[in-house]
């Protein structure tokens, strides 16, 4: 069942949603209408199939999401048997980039250290570590072969062409928007690795923990579901700009449910001019509603 949504609203528009009860779309629309931002949703229930998806074809910037998409790509490697989870790389202090978000940077300010590979994934994946993410972006060869594998799993509404040292760049405002994905996309992505369709189940099960685990985020998805629910997840924000213009406030991942069910979610806010609190809260507020609403599943 189809309905067109048209969503007044200065900088959101509504696309079709797919199988969703009224009631949860009503609340939707009314948490987005008027936002001066624009706003990309997609929810998957995976026990009663229901799926809503807002601004789905919309090309929406990454920014750290994609780390998601490099982690998918090098534990492929480690599927291989290119690498191994165990096998240590040795980070130079010259791969500590300045000026990026780096909690690994932190922990060894002088590089000249040997780390395992999955220290170096969990660095990226939950903290969010920028320099980890350029570490594994030239392990794999560059992030057009993320890009590549991304698109082999047959997701092709994906583009991954910049590395988070030319995103941060100065004056390079318009290059996060060569790193983009649409609602769509991302839920097919969330799919897959739901359903166990990318890696080993050793591989998955060691990224389910790493993102279970993730650090950044905690006023996103989670903040105002029930304690100790679990949300296995994937961040990324953008600056603001001279005009007060926000590129990105996304959060990405897995919701469980009271049921024993998952949800899988995606909320991407783009070009927002509303504050950060009411940026993320959007992203809070879509998550509570939708948690309530397939809690109420049978």
């Amino acid at each position: 069942m189809r309905f067109i949504l048209i969503l007044a609203g200065l900088f959101s528009t509504m696309s079709l949603v797919y199988a969703s009860p009224g009631p949860l779309q009503t609340q939707i629309e009314r948490l987005i209408n008027g936002r001066k931002a624009t706003v990309g949703v997609s929810i998957h229930e995976f026990g009663s199939q229901q799926t809503l998806v807002i601004n789905g074809d919309k090309q929406m910037p990454m920014q750290s999401v994609y780390k998601l998409h490099l982690a998918l790509a090098v534990l492929n490697e480690v599927d291989k048997g290119r690498f191994t989870l165990t096998q240590k790389m040795h980070v130079k202090k010259s791969d500590l980039i300045p000026g990026l978000h780096s909690p690994m940077g932190e922990d060894y300010p002088n590089g000249g250290v040997d780390l395992p590979l999955a220290d170096i994934i969990r660095y990226m994946v939950a903290d969010s570590d920028g320099s980890a993410c350029d570490y594994l972006f030239r392990l794999l060869g560059g992030p057009g072969k993320v890009n590549d594998f991304i698109h082999h799993l047959g997701i092709t509404d994906v583009a991954i062409q910049n590395t988070e040292e030319m995103m941060q760049a100065r004056g390079n405002w318009a290059v996060q928007y060569t790193n983009w994905t649409t609602p769509k996309a991302m839920l097919r992505l969330l799919e897959l690795i739901y359903q166990r369709k990318i890696l080993s189940p050793a591989r998955h099960d060691f990224l389910w923990k790493v993102m279970v685990g993730t650090t950044t985020g905690e006023n996103r998805l989670k903040k105002l579901l029930p304690p100790g629910t679990v949300v296995a997840h994937k961040t990324g924000t953008s600056g603001t700009n001279a005009q007060g213009l926000t590129g990105a406030v996304n959060d990405v991942g897995f919701i469980a449910l009271p049921n024993g069910r998952y949800m899988a979610i995606s909320v991407f806010v783009m070009n927002s001019t509303e504050s950060m609190e009411t940026n993320e809260r959007i992203i809070a507020d879509i998550a509570k509603v939708a948690y309530d609403h397939f809690a109420k599943s049978k």
